[in-house]
This record gives structure tokens, sequence and C-alpha cells, in this order.
């Protein structure tokens, strides 16, 4: 069995095959059921929440990701959040990797944006504006880099100096101009591309400051109470999702603007089933605003670990089982 801690988890998930993996897996499917969420005492502190993601390919690979969330941790210096992934043979049950589920989610939830930009955003995009200083705004910009010719980031963030230092590091990781943006509204106005990952309870991304042509790029506000753009943005773009039952169910920008009225059911134009499923090209117009809300999905993990799995073992020199059959 391999173990893939964060920095081999990583190496293993080159941007370009881990966005191609998930076109692969939201083309072809898997078996996903809803997540499970159990409460868990923790004497003394807030309850901690433990998930159980599944998703399956018949006869191929069974993965489960097993993460907690334990709110207390933030006063041990620990993060909140922990993960791990399990993969095995969907023939036979064996084990056959324990992966860093940190590093997984992180790396595949910015390529599912990447994905969908590939879609939607113009072919000619050149500048991203990062919204957020977290984890995911590294990789954010390096996986829309993956898949547009950017030529410069702007990073956006409460706190200016970590929004220095993110720009510092896209800027030497991708070869490319990056740079802090003081002014959020400005930065928005001039952008092609505006990634959010943010944990924002009131939207920071106003519909009036969208050019025509420009593309959102919604990440964070994975709760119905958290929001990163307002109900203007949402009825002024063309609404894209990455799965139609958990936007309407957990991502805020879309649950509020349902609430509200600024966007109806039938309004959400297509998730990434929709989209990978096409035999066109997605039909843009030049002045078109796309906007594309994610809250991750099992499915996304699971076409991440066998990436992993099989690039891993494929670089040590160890064969994959001839039971388990390669995604294609």
């Amino acid at each position: 069995m391999l173990q893939l801690d964060q920095d081999a988890t990583r190496d293993a998930l080159e941007w370009r095959p881990l966005i191609e993996a998930l076109r692969t897996m939201f083309r072809e499917g898997c078996e996903s059921p809803v997540r499970h969420h159990h409460e868990f005492r923790i004497p003394g502190e807030a309850d901690g929440t433990l998930l159980l993601m599944p998703a399956w390919v018949p006869g191929r690979y069974l993965g489960t990701k097993l993460a907690t969330v334990v709110p207390g941790n933030g006063a041990r210096g620990l993060p909140a959040v922990m993960a791990s992934y399990l993969l095995n043979d969907a023939r036979t049950g064996e084990m056959v990797a324990m992966i860093d589920g940190g590093e997984l989610t992180a790396r595949r939830t910015a390529a599912a944006s990447a994905l969908a930009a590939d879609y939607l955003a113009r072919q000619d995009a050149r500048h991203l504006v990062v919204v957020g200083t977290g984890r995911l705004s590294r990789n954010l910009a390096a996986a829309h880099a993956a898949v547009r010719p950017l030529s410069r980031v702007s990073v956006w963030g409460r706190d200016a100096d970590k929004a220095r230092a993110v720009a510092e590091e896209i800027a030497e990781e991708l070869e490319i101009l990056a740079q802090p943006a003081e002014d959020l509204e400005a930065a928005v106005r001039d952008a092609d591309i505006v990634s959010c990952a943010t944990l924002s309870e009131a939207p920071l991304v106003q519909g009036a400051w969208l050019q025509p042509g420009s593309h959102l790029d919604l990440v964070g506000a994975f709760k119905p109470t958290m929001r990163e753009s307002d109900d203007e943005a949402v009825s002024r773009a063309r609404v894209f999702v990455d799965t139609r039952d958990g936007a309407m169910k957990e991502g805020g920008d879309i649950v509020q603007a349902l609430a509200s009225g600024a966007l109806e059911p039938d309004g959400i134009e297509a998730d990434l089933f929709d989209l990978a499923r096409r035999t066109l090209p997605f039909p843009r117009e030049a002045e078109d605003i796309t906007l594309f809300k994610s809250v991750g999905a099992a499915l996304e993990d699971l076409a991440g670990a066998i990436l992993a799995f099989e690039t891993a073992s494929a670089r040590t020199g160890q064969s994959t089982s001839p039971r388990i059959l390669p995604v294609m």
C-alpha cells in the first residue's frame, strides 16, 4: 500500500493532469452517496464534526475521505480541518493507498475552478484577481494559469501583509507579474477572471464592478450563511455550478440569490457534468459575464486520489494491481 504525505501528494498532482482527470470523471461519472455528518462530543469545548465522503467507480476504485472539523483547534495552534483519503480496489476491497486529505482537497478544489474556467472564461483572459490569502489562493493562481495565458495576478486580502506575501510566492512559483491589490473594486474592474476563496459572511465582489466578458469564480462561502458576491453579480451573470444539488443546498451565493429572487432554479445553466459532456465548446459571447460556484464533491476527491496513486506508483516503479483498471 502506498502512503502519500503532503509533499508526495502535491508532487503527484500536477495541474494539467489533475484538471484533465476531473474532466474525465465528470464526463464518465461515478457513484457518490450524500456525504455523512456526525457530531462528536469534546469535553469542555464545542463539538467536533466527522465528515465521510465516499465515491466509487464500480469494479475499479473506491475511495473515502475522512475529515474532522474541530473548532477548538485554533487555541491549540492546529488546523480546524484535518483529512485523510483512503483508496481501495473496488473489486476486492483491498486498500491500495492512504493520501494526505488536506493537500488532495486543496488541489482538486483549485483544479475544479480551472476546469470551469476552461469552459467559461475568455480564451484571451490575461489578468487574474485572487480574493483571499489562505491556502487556496496560491493553488487557484497556479491552476488558472494552467488553462489560460495569464500575464498578471493581483491578490487582495483584508491583511495587506498577507496579500503581499501571497503575491510574492505566486510571482516566484509561476514566474509571472503578481502584486498585492490595495483597492478591490479597482482590481475587479480591471480583471478578466476573479477567483474568490474566503470565509466572508457578506458580499465582497459587487456586481456593478464586473466588466463585460469577465468570469467570476466563487470557491469560498461553503455555508448558506456565507457569501462572496451580491445579488447584482448573480443576476448579471450566466450562472454555472460544480453540482446542482450541492450548490443549491450549501453554496451561500446561490442559496441567498435563490431566496431573494435574484436567481431562479432554472437560471443555473449547467453544472460540470453538463459542461464536461458537451460535444461542442460552450457558446460564449464576448460580452458575457460568467459565474461559477463550487462547493466540492466526493467525485473530485476520487479523481484526484486515483491520479495521485497511479502517478506515484509509476514514479516509484510499483505497478498498480492488475485488478484495477486505469481511468480512461
